[in-house]
């Protein structure tokens, strides 16, 4: 074995989401470009973190493990086995099955240590203390509806929120697969988001993953069964921002997909918002394919009190208008 060694301590959560299909790893550090490093994971083989005084070797050499039908303790085990310097390292892993396992070498420097369950692994070194794991642990298990990217973030929060790792913070990184779910089904990856350097690294990953999150899932939402399996497991803390609810708003309604749950969500994006034209034209819209035309043509008007000139506004105040005074 060809053995690539870097010096990385970490906290990491390798998982898997049965109902879902999908693989995923996120990930914090002290040292910078975490994300270049510990996250693998390929669609229907499973997921690998490898840390510590990292071989990057176990990366792709345990994907291809895994995507042969070795277990996750199998998959550690053949890694470990010809590898002589094993003790310094530390191992997440999560097989197609959803098996886990994860390894933590003696020699690795204090505090080292992780804990697995059914679909996932956690694991970290050079940690505040072992409440760190736990910590993670407690967060990913209390939010079994929720969708997996998600799942992973809160875990990495509630590890930094811990004590994480005990030099600091600088870095972090989220990986998730599923097959055929990257942009227009050409990749299997879902979310492959870095923070390379930034002393709230934690924190603007989450940034950036809400970010990225409304255009990832919003196309699943017009594929009938999957967007209602994607719907039920969205969550509204996964969509804080006024611009992120009207978003999920909008486009629940044009797919026509549970439309009282979607005015719900257009008016807490006004309550957030309450002179926004682009969020009246939501809850406008959504009334109007609710049958009710009159409320919507009266958000319709508000909307375009706001903006005058906009011909789009003026389009959809007519359209709402006629259905509650015909044409003769």
């Amino acid at each position: 074995m060809v053995l690539i060694l870097a010096l990385l301590s970490t906290f990491s959560i390798v998982a898997h989401d049965p109902e879902t299909g999908e693989w995923g790893i996120a990930v914090a550090s002290k040292v910078p470009f975490v994300g270049q490093m510990v996250p693998w994971a390929k669609a229907g083989a499973g997921a690998v973190a490898t840390q510590a005084r990292t071989n990057l070797f176990y990366g792709p050499e345990g994907l291809r493990l895994l995507e042969e039908g070795r277990s996750a303790e199998e998959t550690i085990a053949l890694l470990t086995m010809a590898d002589s310097l094993a003790e310094h390292r530390q191992i997440g892993v999560v097989d197609s099955r959803g098996n886990s396992a994860s390894f933590t070498g003696g020699e690795t420097l204090d505090w080292a240590g992780g804990v697995s369950g059914p679909g996932y692994a956690v694991q970290g070194n050079i940690l505040t203390g072992p409440e760190v794991i736990s910590a993670m642990e407690q967060a990913f298990i209390s939010h079994p509806g929720d969708v997996l990217a998600f799942r992973l973030l809160e875990a990495l929060k509630a590890g930094e929120d811990a004590g994480g790792d005990s030099r600091g913070k600088q870095s972090a990184a989220i990986l998730v697969v599923r097959e055929n779910s990257g942009h227009d089904g050409n990749s299997d990856i879902i979310v492959d988001l870095r923070v390379s350097d930034n002393p709230e690294a934690v924190t603007e990953l989450r940034r950036l993953y809400l970010h990225w999150w409304e255009p990832l899932y919003m196309n699943d939402l017009y594929d009938g069964a999957r967007g209602n399996a994607i719907l039920s497991r969205m969550s509204l803390r996964e969509y804080e921002e006024a611009w992120m609810k009207n978003a999920v708003a909008w486009s629940m309604a044009m797919a026509d997909l549970d439309l009282d749950r979607a005015l719900a969500i257009a008016l807490e994006a006004d309550a957030l918002e309450p002179d926004n034209p682009s969020i009246m034209d939501t809850v406008a819209e959504i009334l109007f394919r609710l049958g009710r035309s009159e409320e919507a043509a009266e958000w319709g008007a508000r909307a375009l009190d706001l903006a005058p000139e906009d011909t789009y506004l003026q389009n959809q105040l007519a359209r709402f208008r006629r259905t509650v005074e015909p044409e003769s």
